[in-house]
């Protein structure tokens, strides 16, 4: 086939049947992109009139980011697609799957829900090839696999899932401003973090903000602690062991996570109001104290999210930065540099040339870089060009992800709802009110649906 890499954008139009020259957000064979992934993957596609459907999470502004990097899609591949998404996505999708109307490809957000429709049937193996190619091109690649892989109907796992559009969460926020005028440097290692936030109290000053609240589902945030510490703790197999329930919720490894969190958490000197304070606190006002003067606290850990709560006109980078939550030193040899965090998979929900196709797709840079030069994108894949994350705090955390030797999934997202989104969170809200580690973790391993 022609290639249609740099004929007109009219042409481009004419050819890709979806795509008009107003869809491309960024002209073809211009900037740091690799236009060349586009060229070559243009060059072995020819799908001309054939569609595709995609149902997806996506909407408002998401929506008008995914859909420009569709259109690239569509002149590249001569398919035509119709992206869709509704308010209650996650249920859509279980309907029209199980009424035999499903789309072409589902992306969604929720592994225990994809896991779900692999061992009805409702999805395709993604086969060996695409296997191989996550282990050899995303960051921590073997991670990434098993984020993708799931027991089909004959009970075998096998990857149905290609994690595309990652969020990360071991974070920790801070002004610099603040560092500098204590003298305070970026810890690296957890041991340095700690030494940091004994150094802050020293100094007559207070190291964290943490806030619990959130109405409903107060006590979220310090599950993402105690996962991340469980992380830095345990080896990321006892982890999923944890998630999976293969060992009990109340289990040595995990009461001690749990006590991990509690050194910062529960100590009256290292958190802005005492640690009776930490239920208390919503966590869209926890971070506020970062920016009082004087500074009410140091630092505050939370996903990439948080800045929609900071003072309006807060400039990343400069007012705030941010920097990854270190793991240990003393265990970095067995359990390297991992990190917690979230994201979105594409499946094929219905098996097509063009739902074949589009999993291909996902595997150039281009398909990464044009989203990752907007916002709200984060990618582990090692080929795309971090030069073209839109700003610094992007690329940054784009470079944590790069960095990461381990990466796991949310895990009270794993759990069943009962607990990940009940217990799990009430659990944390007794533990910062005075409960032991110890007597939470039995309560909730209680909990554990039989």
């Amino acid at each position: 086939m022609k290639s249609r890499l740099f004929v007109s954008a009219a042409a481009l139009a004419l050819v890709a049947g979806a795509a008009s020259a107003q869809d491309f957000k960024f002209p073809i064979g211009e900037g740091g992109f690799n236009w060349d992934s586009y060229k070559a993957y243009d060059e072995a596609t020819n799908l001309d009139g054939q569609t595709l459907t995609i149902f997806g999470p996506w909407r408002g502004e998401d929506q008008v980011l995914v859909e420009s990097m569709l259109a690239y899609f569509s002149a590249a591949s001569g398919v035509k697609v119709n992206y869709s998404s509704s308010e209650n996505y996650e249920q859509q999708i279980v309907i029209d799957t199980q009424a035999g109307s499903p789309p072409d490809i589902a992306v969604l957000p929720q592994p225990g829900l994809i896991g779900d429709l692999a061992s009805k049937g409702l999805l395709t193996p993604l086969g060996a090839e695409t296997e191989a190619w996550l282990k050899e091109n995303y960051a921590a690649g073997e991670s990434w696999v098993g984020l993708g892989t799931y027991k089909g109907p004959d009970g075998n796992a096998t990857l149905y899932a290609f994690p595309y559009k990652i969020d990360v969460k071991s974070l920790v926020w801070y002004v610099p401003e603040n560092f500098d005028d204590a003298g305070y440097k970026v810890p690296t290692t957890m041991e340095e973090l700690k030494a940091l936030t004994e150094q802050i109290v020293a100094d007559g000053g207070t190291p964290w903000c943490i806030g619990l609240g959130s109405g409903g589902a107060t006590g979220w945030p310090a599950t993402d602690w105690v996962e991340d510490m469980m992380l830095r703790t345990q080896p990321a197999s006892v982890y999923d062991q944890w998630y999976r329930h293969e060992i009990p919720f109340n289990d040595p490894a995990v009461v001690a996570a749990i006590d991990e969190f509690g050194w910062f958490a529960k100590n009256d000197k290292f958190v802005a109001g005492g640690a009776a304070a930490v239920a208390s606190t919503d966590f869209r006002d926890s971070p506020k104290g970062l920016f009082t003067s004087p500074p009410q606290c140091y630092m505050h850990k939370q996903a990439s999210f948080i800045p929609s709560f900071f003072p309006e006109g807060t400039q990343l980078g400069t007012d705030a930065d941010f920097f990854y939550f270190p793991a240990y030193a003393s265990k970095e040899a067995e359990l390297g540099k991992p990190v917690l965090g979230a994201g979105t998979l594409a499946m094929i929900t219905k098996d097509t040339e063009a739902s074949r196709a589009f999993i291909e797709w996902l595997k150039t840079p281009i398909a990464h870089e044009i989203w990752m030069a907007q916002s709200g994108f984060l990618t582990p894949f090692k080929s795309a060009n971090t030069e073209m994350y839109a700003n610094a705090a992007l690329k940054k955390q784009g470079e944590i992800l790069l960095g990461a030797t381990t990466f796991r999934f949310d895990g009270s997202d794993l759990m069943p709802g009962a607990v990940g989104a009940g217990t799990f969170w009430t659990g944390m809200v007794d533990y910062t009110s005075g409960k032991s580690a110890q007597e939470v973790a039995d309560a909730i391993e209680a909990s554990w649906p039989k």
